[in-house]
Protein backbone atom coordinates (compact mmCIF):
# COMPACT_ATOMS: atom_id res chain seq x y z
CA UNK A 1 0.00 0.00 0.00
CA UNK A 2 1.25 3.48 -0.84
CA UNK A 3 0.19 6.67 0.83
CA UNK A 4 -0.49 8.98 -2.14
CA UNK A 5 -3.49 10.67 -0.59
CA UNK A 6 -5.28 13.46 -2.42
CA UNK A 7 -5.86 15.29 0.83
CA UNK A 8 -7.72 13.97 3.80
CA UNK A 9 -10.58 13.89 4.07
CA UNK A 10 -11.69 14.48 0.50
CA UNK A 11 -15.19 15.90 0.10
CA UNK A 12 -17.43 14.28 -2.48
CA UNK A 13 -20.31 16.41 -3.75
CA UNK A 14 -22.50 13.80 -5.47
CA UNK A 15 -21.56 10.46 -3.96
CA UNK A 16 -22.86 9.86 -0.45
CA UNK A 17 -21.87 6.41 0.78
CA UNK A 18 -23.80 4.10 3.07
CA UNK A 19 -21.60 1.66 4.96
CA UNK A 20 -22.12 -1.92 6.05
CA UNK A 21 -19.72 -4.49 7.47
CA UNK A 22 -19.62 -8.27 7.55
CA UNK A 23 -18.54 -10.53 10.42
CA UNK A 24 -14.94 -10.58 9.15
CA UNK A 25 -14.71 -6.78 9.31
CA UNK A 26 -14.83 -6.30 5.54
CA UNK A 27 -16.77 -3.20 4.58
CA UNK A 28 -19.07 -2.25 1.75
CA UNK A 29 -19.69 1.34 0.69
CA UNK A 30 -22.73 1.95 -1.52
CA UNK A 31 -23.50 5.26 -3.20
CA UNK A 32 -26.24 6.31 -5.58
CA UNK A 33 -26.65 9.61 -7.41
CA UNK A 34 -29.62 10.62 -9.55
CA UNK A 35 -28.66 13.58 -11.73
CA UNK A 36 -29.61 15.59 -14.77
CA UNK A 37 -27.53 15.01 -17.92
CA UNK A 38 -25.58 18.22 -17.28
CA UNK A 39 -24.35 16.80 -13.95
CA UNK A 40 -23.44 13.33 -15.22
CA UNK A 41 -19.87 14.31 -16.10
CA UNK A 42 -19.25 15.59 -12.57
CA UNK A 43 -20.62 12.39 -11.03
CA UNK A 44 -18.49 10.26 -13.34
CA UNK A 45 -15.47 12.38 -12.37
CA UNK A 46 -16.11 11.63 -8.68
CA UNK A 47 -16.38 7.91 -9.44
CA UNK A 48 -13.13 8.09 -11.40
CA UNK A 49 -11.45 9.93 -8.53
CA UNK A 50 -12.53 7.31 -5.97
CA UNK A 51 -11.44 4.42 -8.19
CA UNK A 52 -8.14 6.12 -9.04
CA UNK A 53 -7.44 6.56 -5.33
CA UNK A 54 -8.22 2.89 -4.63
CA UNK A 55 -6.03 1.76 -7.52
CA UNK A 56 -3.14 3.95 -6.36
CA UNK A 57 -3.38 2.91 -2.73
CA UNK A 58 -3.99 -0.81 -3.39
CA UNK A 59 -2.51 -1.26 -6.86
CA UNK A 60 -2.14 -5.03 -6.60
CA UNK A 61 -5.25 -5.59 -4.53
CA UNK A 62 -8.18 -5.14 -6.91
CA UNK A 63 -10.33 -8.23 -7.12
CA UNK A 64 -12.99 -10.22 -5.30
CA UNK A 65 -12.37 -10.26 -1.56
CA UNK A 66 -13.21 -13.96 -1.33
CA UNK A 67 -10.36 -14.59 -3.78
CA UNK A 68 -7.78 -12.58 -1.84
CA UNK A 69 -8.42 -9.09 -3.19
CA UNK A 70 -8.09 -6.04 -0.97
CA UNK A 71 -10.93 -4.19 -2.70
CA UNK A 72 -13.48 -4.60 -5.48
CA UNK A 73 -16.11 -2.42 -7.08
CA UNK A 74 -19.19 -2.28 -9.29
CA UNK A 75 -20.44 0.76 -11.21
CA UNK A 76 -23.80 1.05 -12.96
CA UNK A 77 -25.23 4.03 -14.85
CA UNK A 78 -28.79 3.88 -16.14
CA UNK A 79 -30.94 6.47 -17.87
CA UNK A 80 -34.26 6.94 -16.09
CA UNK A 81 -36.45 9.35 -18.00
CA UNK A 82 -34.74 12.73 -18.09
CA UNK A 83 -32.22 11.78 -15.40
CA UNK A 84 -29.39 9.30 -14.92
CA UNK A 85 -28.95 7.08 -11.90
CA UNK A 86 -25.39 6.06 -11.16
CA UNK A 87 -24.51 3.55 -8.45
CA UNK A 88 -21.08 2.71 -7.10
CA UNK A 89 -20.38 -0.14 -4.70
CA UNK A 90 -16.92 -0.63 -3.23
CA UNK A 91 -16.03 -3.45 -0.88
CA UNK A 92 -12.76 -3.77 0.98
CA UNK A 93 -10.80 -5.44 3.71
CA UNK A 94 -10.32 -3.85 7.14
CA UNK A 95 -6.99 -2.41 5.92
CA UNK A 96 -8.75 -0.86 2.93
CA UNK A 97 -11.41 0.52 5.27
CA UNK A 98 -8.81 2.25 7.44
CA UNK A 99 -7.28 3.91 4.39
CA UNK A 100 -10.76 4.81 3.07
CA UNK A 101 -11.70 6.59 6.30
CA UNK A 102 -8.41 8.53 6.28
CA UNK A 103 -9.05 9.72 2.72
CA UNK A 104 -12.81 10.19 2.52
CA UNK A 105 -13.85 10.62 6.15
CA UNK A 106 -15.97 8.49 8.41
CA UNK A 107 -18.12 5.54 7.32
Amino acid sequence: MTLHTLHAPYTLHYLDFDYSEDDAGCGTWDAMASVWPAQLGAVRAEVALVLHWAQQEFADGHGPLDEGGEWDHDVQCLPEGDRYTLTLTISGTPTFGTAWRAQFGSD
